[in-house]
């Protein structure tokens, strides 16, 4: 299994692999040698032209030629002698792209066509500084293709990874969860709060609902900063929406069936950020999403404490999580109309959890013999 996705070599083989792969394969099965179409083939041809039929493994190879050009001007753009590509169009195809393989099956025959190696070394590819530049003045390595695009790129992976175990697992062994986790910790100059966002969204459809890649990414030492970097309140670090995607994730995968108190402990600094009162008070903020991050905050806190996880590092929070509770409960009961109406899960989340706390005992010590 690789363990980073990139090694040493040609960094752009995957763009090779991508062409080989697209002149020998049909995405189903291995390619027969060329010859003369037959008259059944000719008939079927006839009827996918007259009935306008779309044959999704052949769109998916058109798409991925398309993009494999683009590539090419992308990488050597100042150089290239490709065309200039259409951004617009090339938008467009690659949305058709995540309709297709919104399929379970397209997206295993997306698989077959090498085609998650490419999109990953197409997202993480980055420019070269300058040898002629001193170090202290080179510039920072950028990424190669444009934001829209590579968050495009970003959403088919998501797509492609969600409940779907073997494409999981292929996204595993070619090192996608380092190398998106890499890029996550970037600066944001470098990676945007947007491209972060997609990139979380990214890593949680590939890391949830699959034994082996939820138990890859506890192992990951990156894994835990990233979970603090996506729910941080610094708006340089993160923003209400990468926050949200962030806390999705870690409630799902704190809470799933191979969830131990041990994966809690590994994440115990994104626990402690979402028991502060940064998290669970409203800040003056009543927008939809901001009631959203609260809700599901307090839920949270609230299935740990059921699943006996993270039990010591909640109580030694107790007397603040129950007078922050109290104060929202007692504002929230005071509400009318709409806003009452808002506020009613969370409402009843704070009236749980606080009950739930109150009844919490202490996790025994282990006494050393």
């Amino acid at each position: 299994m690789s363990a980073g996705g990139k090694g040493g070599g040609d960094p752009w083989a995957w763009l090779g692999l991508l062409k080989w792969t697209l002149a020998h394969s049909d995405g189903t099965k291995p390619s027969d040698p060329a010859k003369m179409m037959s008259d059944e083939d000719r008939a079927f041809l006839e009827m996918v032209m007259k009935e306008g039929i779309i044959d999704e493994n052949e769109r998916m190879k058109i798409i991925l030629e398309e993009f494999s050009k683009a590539m090419e001007y992308y990488k050597n753009a100042e150089s290239s002698s490709q065309p200039i590509p259409n951004d617009e169009a090339l938008e467009e195809l690659l949305q058709e792209l995540r309709d297709i393989v919104e399929q379970v099956d397209y997206a295993r025959a997306f698989v077959s066509l090498k085609g998650c190696s490419f999109l990953l070394g197409a997202i993480s590819a980055m420019s070269s500084a300058s040898s002629s530049l001193s170090s202290s003045s080179a510039p920072a390595p950028a990424p190669i293709i444009p934001e829209p695009i590579r968050n495009i790129c970003l959403g088919i992976l998501s797509t492609l990874a969600q409940n779907n175990p073997p494409v999981q697992k292929e996204l595993l062994e070619i090192g996608a969860l380092k190398t998106l986790s890499d890029m996550f910790l970037l600066d944001s100059a470098t990676t945007s709060l947007s491209t972060k966002t997609k990139i979380m969204q990214s890593v949680s459809a590939i890391v949830r609902n699959c034994d082996l890649t939820e138990a890859v990414f506890e192992q990951l030492p990156q894994a835990p900063v990233l979970m603090v970097q996506g729910l941080s309140s610094d708006p340089e670090v993160s923003n209400v929406s990468l926050r949200t995607k962030t806390l999705f994730f870690l409630r799902a995968y704190l809470t799933s069936d191979n969830a131990t108190p041990e994966r809690a402990k590994t994440f115990s600094y994104a626990i402690a950020l979402v028991a502060d009162p940064q998290y669970l008070n409203d800040n003056g903020e009543d927008d939809g999403a901001a009631i959203t991050l609260r809700e599901s905050s307090i839920a949270l806190l609230q299935q740990l404490l059921e699943r006996r996880m993270a039990v010591t590092l909640l109580l030694q929070r107790k007397n603040i999580l129950a007078s922050l509770g109290v104060e929202r409960i007692k504002n929230m009961r005071a509400l009318t109309g709409d806003d009452a109406d808002r506020t009613k899960e969370e409402l009843h989340l704070w009236e749980t959890f606080l009950v739930l706390l109150a009844r919490t005992e202490p996790e025994e010590e282990i006494l050393d013999n």
